[in-house]
């Protein structure tokens, strides 16, 4: 046996999604970086040992323009090109491949940290080194650091470093929450193992096992669906050991729940229920997937409230906008639904105070073992937020490394910087405006070749005597079209027809908070006459002028009588609404109280209603590419040019008054954050590259020195084929104080518009 010690800035335990989130982040932030992870895949739940695939807030398409971006959208963004199949091997690459970039980052797999060494009185206790045994090779190491990151899950290294925790459920008065329980019990969501199928071709059959469980004999059958056509995540509802304790019965539970599987593949084959003669049992997952364990207390608990009010933080660092998703505590044997569910009306915040630990000074967390009560981790636990959490933990210890302070000390101390930083680096946060003293180009003069100034869906008149080319969509339900207003709306031209003479009643509605997208407050209403006929344009006057510029829903009321036209793809900053509630699990029961459920975007997603908004707008002016917000934010917060032409670049052109230094320009991409980008493709994107996403770029300088000519203009990045969100491009040392600086666009991977959330010129 062999004995090392490993020095660090930056040691993280645990190489789930949160665990790699953070050590990437610390790395990219100029610290020396130790990951470990006790397996030999990284991604944790996610990776090809337990395939469960990556949720986050988009929660399957219910929430609206909310996916994350930072690292988890990078390798979002990355599968979707490399694995349209969702083959969870090639996830466990994509994951690999974005650590092994990282020079500042060293990776230990297979090592299993046992032991902490923390000094210190109970209140504040001090990580000094974790320890970890490294299977296979022999490997003792001894891991130092001035900070720590547990993003074990089940929070190991803060229990042994002598961290708070939370176990189980607390009650109702603790935090006033409707959803727990009377009193406190000691029950967790339990653990699910999964298993994959194949089609042969040829029958196949299929002896079952000792270990087979008769689940005939069980609950199973009346109260879950079985389908022989799914596999994978499909049966996440294969959940067990809630009533037990998630970690020391592990084995106990992973010995029910394979029993399980086999006794369902013996029911699906030898039922007689099932068209199945083909099909064999390809693999089985031998790893519990755990949903929950010990919660470590950070300075705030996240709570029900804090979800389902969207409470905002000063501190908030990251989002989620899965449902707050409970599962009994009997899994799969019990007799009720496999999950309640219950959403926020759009993405809730995370506190930085949720991220580090109460009483350990130099130790952080994220992921499942987030500073949370139960309901609330409820939401907060899927791997995507996990995620998002681990970057904002990262980039949070990398400034304690900087400044030579606690986790704490940042909070009280570092606060903007820590949240800037995330900005500048396009992390997964809401709320937060650029207000970077180092961004340079929040003092420039912003213009551009030109600017969508009309907000419509694409239409396309038809020549003399030709009929409109689009889809007839009975108006049988309500609809809401989603639209940016800056600085006002006075009217919506809709294109209808009508089977006889009646009247189309249009209503608008604000969205309550910024990042909301749901028809919450009756600003204005009128009815509009429709003459029976065929296609033809009527107008609806309904003026609506707010303070700031804000999202607005336009619902048009069912009238059987009358039909709109739709059309693709979204135009940008807009979205279409369908009321009617939208629940394509059967093993889960939602809760239909919350607008967003009764106003779900699927149905018709990727389409618009065919209609003509006015005024002229500003809601996609160049400016809004220096705003801040990097993303739909109380608008879209992006420049769209006008629709582009072959042969014509469109600019993005920023001025200074007195020559500025700038060390690296930034640039942020539109790629579109309303589709859902899942891992093993839950529900399937077509494009391996956002359409949105501008293809081919030149970034350009120009020199104090030089005059006003386009000869003079320095090129600092030529990049053609581009299909990444966040591009950065340092300054050639040599290009000295600058005057102005452009972005030009040649072509987009699809998208009529070239679409830019962010320019900045880094100090």
């Amino acid at each position: 046996m062999r004995t090392q010690t490993v020095e660090a800035d930056v040691v993280v335990v645990g190489g789930g999604l949160a665990g790699v989130s953070a050590a990437v982040a610390a790395a990219r932030l100029g610290r020396q970086v130790v990951l470990v992870n006790n397996r030999p895949v990284l991604g944790g739940n996610s990776s090809s040992e337990v395939r469960v695939w990556v949720c986050g807030a988009t929660a399957h398409g219910n929430q609206r323009w909310a996916r994350e971006t930072g690292i988890v959208g990078e390798m979002y963004v990355e599968n979707q090109y490399r694995n349209p199949e969702g083959n969870p091997v090639y996830w466990d690459d994509v994951v690999l491949d974005t650590v092994r970039r990282e020079e500042n980052l060293r990776l230990f797999l297979n090592t299993d940290v046992r032991e902490v060494v923390a000094t210190g009185p109970e209140d504040a206790r001090r990580i000094e080194s974790v320890t970890g045994w490294t299977m296979g090779s022999e490997i003792l190491t001894t891991f130092t650091a001035p900070v720590f990151l547990d993003c074990t899950g089940d929070g190991l290294v803060g229990a042994l470093a002598g961290a708070r925790y939370r176990l189980g459920k607390e009650s109702q008065a603790e935090f006033g929450e409707e959803w727990a329980p009377p009193e406190p019990v000691r029950e967790f969501l339990g653990s699910t193992l999964l298993f994959y199928t194949k089609d042969l071709g040829h029958p196949v059959k299929y002896v079952a096992p000792e270990t087979a469980i008769d689940i005939t004999t069980t609950p199973i059958p009346m109260n879950r669906v079985i389908r022989s056509g799914d596999s994978g995540a499909h049966y996440w509802w294969i959940e067990w050991g809630g009533e037990l304790d998630i970690v020391d019965d592990n084995e106990r539970i992973r010995d029910e729940l394979r029993g399980v599987i086999l006794g369902i593949w013996d029911y699906i084959k030898n039922s007689g229920r099932f068209d199945a003669d083909n099909l064999t049992l390809e693999w089985i997952g031998n790893v519990p997937g755990k949903r929950e364990y010990r919660r470590l207390v950070g300075d705030y608990t996240l709570h029900q409230g804090d979800v389902v009010d969207q409470t905002v933080f000063d501190d908030g660092v990251a989002f989620g906008g899965w449902s707050i998703d409970l599962h009994p505590a009997q899994g799969m044997y019990a007799e009720g639904a496999g999950a309640l569910q219950r959403f926020s009306e759009g993405v809730f915040e995370i506190p930085y105070r949720s991220l580090y630990s109460v009483n350990v000074e130099n130790m952080l967390f994220a992921g499942r073992d987030v500073s949370a009560t139960h309901i609330a981790f409820g939401a907060a636990r899927v791997m995507a937020t996990c995620g998002a959490m681990g970057q904002a933990a990262g980039t949070a210890a990398a400034l304690c490394v900087e400044h030579g302070t606690t986790p704490r000390g940042i909070y009280t101390d570092h606060l903007d910087e820590l949240r800037q930083t995330l900005l500048r680096w396009d992390a997964p946060a809401v709320g937060i405006a650029n207000a970077d003293p180092r961004d340079l180009a929040r003092r420039a003069r912003v213009t551009a070749s030109s600017t969508t100034t009309r907000i419509a869906a694409p239409v396309a008149e038809p020549a003399d005597g030709d009929p409109y080319d689009f889809d007839v969509y009975d108006l049988d339900v309500d609809l809401g079209i989603v639209l940016p207003v800056d600085p006002r709306l006075d009217t919506v031209e809709l294109l209808v027809s009508a089977r006889r003479d009646t009247t189309l009643a249009v209503e608008v509605y604000s969205t309550g908070k910024p990042q909301n997208v749901v028809p919450a407050h009756l600003e204005a209403k009128t009815d509009v006459v429709v003459a029976a006929g065929d296609e033809r344009w009527v107008t609806a006057h309904v003026a609506f002028a707010p303070d700031t510029p804000q999202n607005a829903v336009v619902v048009l009321r069912a009238n059987p009588d009358v039909a709109v036209r739709l059309t693709s793809p979204l135009p940008a900053g807009v979205l279409t609404l369908v009321h009617r509630v939208d629940n394509d699990d059967q093993n889960v029961q939602i809760s239909s109280e919350e607008l967003l459920v009764q106003w779900p975007t699927k149905p018709l997603r990727g389409r618009s209603v065919v209609f003509r908004a006015g005024p002229d707008t500003r809601a996609l002016a160049p400016e809004r590419a220096t705003s801040g917000f990097h993303r739909n934010h109380g608008g879209p917060h992006l420049w769209a040019s006008s629709p582009m032409v072959a042969g014509r670049d469109e600019w993005l052109h920023l001025d200074w008054d007195e020559p500025v230094t700038g060390r690296e320009v930034r640039v942020v991409f539109d790629d579109d954050l309303d589709v859902e980008l899942n891992t093993l493709h839950h529900h399937r994107t077509p494009d391996e590259i956002m359409p949105t996403l501008v293809r081919d770029y030149r970034v350009e300088v120009l020199p104090a020195g030089a005059v006003p000519a386009e000869d003079r203009w320095v090129t600092v990045a030529d990049e053609t084929d581009n299909r990444w969100r966040l591009r950065t491009h340092p300054l050639p040392a040599d290009v000295g104080p600058l005057r102005a600086a452009r972005l030009v666009v040649g072509a987009t991977n699809g998208a009529a518009q070239a679409r830019v959330v962010a320019l900045r010129v880094q100090e």
